[in-house]
């Protein structure tokens, strides 16, 4: 069985971060196939298109090398303001630069959004997919990734409780078969 290298993008910095933790719980439930670690996008400078012309910013062409060897992306985003963070949009940006050489084209992704709101981050969730969409990324359908009331899923030990786990678990199941369609 081939396994599938997967990257996972985390778009909340904070420390004790729900869509972290709910990343973490994603890539520990991941089926043998797939190989999932998460890619750190906070130190990436912000993109200006002046220093990309003879690549003098060498933080972005480092991540741009690492993440073409990823078969597919997942995506956690929070919702700042009714959109997705302006981390997580920067790598976006970053990867899909300099035009017609993004390395995003043609991988396999899924969006997950994790909010302390009971709305899940559900319109930073469809403003990411946009985003996707223009970038060439086929991204999973079904099952839909809002996570609501996320404080409300661990106990004082960190850990989620059965019926988010069994969800997550059918989630990355489904990634998992999602990513063989496409490599």
């Amino acid at each position: 069985m081939k396994r599938y290298k997967i990257a996972v993008f985390v778009g909340s910095l904070r420390k004790d971060s729900f869509n972290k933790k709910i990343a973490e719980n994603i890539i520990r439930l991941a089926p043998n196939n797939l190989e999932m670690e998460i890619v750190e996008i906070g130190q990436l400078p912000h993109y200006n298109e002046d220093l990309d012309t003879h690549n003098r910013v060498p933080a972005w062409t480092a991540f741009r090398n690492k993440v073409k060897t990823y078969d597919g992306v997942f995506l956690f985003t929070p919702e700042y303001n009714r959109s997705i963070s302006g981390v997580l949009k920067n790598a976006l940006d970053v990867g899909s630069r300099p035009y017609g050489k993004s390395i995003w084209n043609g991988k396999p992704a899924a969006v997950g959004s994790v909010s302390m709101s009971p709305l899940a981050a559900s319109i930073a969730n469809h403003t990411l997919r946009q985003s996707l969409v223009f970038l060439n990324m086929p991204v999973m359908q079904q099952p839909e990734i809002y996570i609501g009331s996320a404080q409300n899923l661990f106990d004082e030990e960190g850990v989620i409780d059965d019926s988010t786990e069994t969800f997550l678990k059918q989630v990355v199941t489904d990634y998992a078969n999602w990513v063989q369609k496409f490599n």
